[in-house]
């Protein structure tokens, strides 16, 4: 697939920022290709295979959402149930996710955004568990985060799409609710970016190269990486180097 095109410029006309959310999976963490690997596992079992359209339909989504995804869109429904490809997924994924990297620019980011007062938190569609041992061997820099909303959190309804997670999450931050017009989201993923416009907030959206580019067209900017984002595009605190 060609590489799809990126559109780093920010909107002409932008709100004023004053809270950040981040996603997790495939924005600050390197897991997204766990998920890959033991999904083309389980498939060739079946002698299919595993492509990036299926991938865009299941990122993003609670477990069980993304789940009924995989047995339906393959046609493994009727020997597959979506609990028991849950069931045999997993003991594969937990000995995967605690060698979980960062990716790049994630730490640079947050710690500029901490250092500066901005207020950040994480929505995530991780359920608890699978949340601990992602973050086993970054718990210093996630502890940097005012909150963490998790996939399983009785105030998360629905998964994204729905725009529950990030509601959920401005509601935490300290002084109560916040105004989803001055909240920045990143995602990485299609049903990411699809919540935090349905909860009325402005996203920067960090995709995978092999990520189809008909997906970029509701983010409100585009990157290659995080390492491409300029906080004075949104009115947020710049980085040292643009002050020096």
């Amino acid at each position: 697939m060609a590489e799809p095109s990126i559109d780093a410029s920010p909107p002409m006309t932008k709100p004023r920022i004053t809270h950040v959310i981040f996603d997790m999976d495939g924005l600050l963490l390197d897991t997204e290709k766990f998920y890959t690997e033991v999904q083309e596992i389980i498939l060739a079992r079946y002698n299919k295979t595993f492509d990036w359209s299926l991938k865009a339909k299941m990122m993003g989504k609670k477990a069980i959402e993304a789940a009924r995804v995989f047995v339906e869109e393959t046609g493994l429904s009727d020997s597959l149930s979506a609990e028991d490809f849950l069931v045999e997924r997993e003991t594969m994924l937990q000995s995967m996710f605690p060698t979980s990297d960062l990716m790049p620019g994630a730490d640079s980011l947050i710690r500029h955004l901490h250092a500066h007062g901005v207020p950040i938190c994480v929505a995530t569609g991780s359920h608890k568990r699978h949340f601990e041992l992602k973050t086993q061997r970054h718990r210093e820099l996630f502890a940097l985060m005012h909150h963490i909303v998790l996939g399983d959190d009785p105030e998360v309804k629905q998964g994204k799409p729905s725009p529950d997670i990030f509601l959920a999450a401005s509601r935490r931050f300290e002084g109560g609710a916040v105004d989803p017009r001055s909240i920045l989201v990143f995602e990485d993923a299609p049903a990411g970016v699809g919540a935090a416009k349905n909860a009325g907030m402005s996203v920067v959206m960090v995709p995978d190269p092999r990520l189809d580019s008909s997906f970029h067209e509701t983010a409100d900017q585009v990157l290659k990486s995080l390492t491409d984002f300029n906080p004075v595009d949104w009115g947020l605190p710049p980085l040292e180097e643009q002050t020096s």
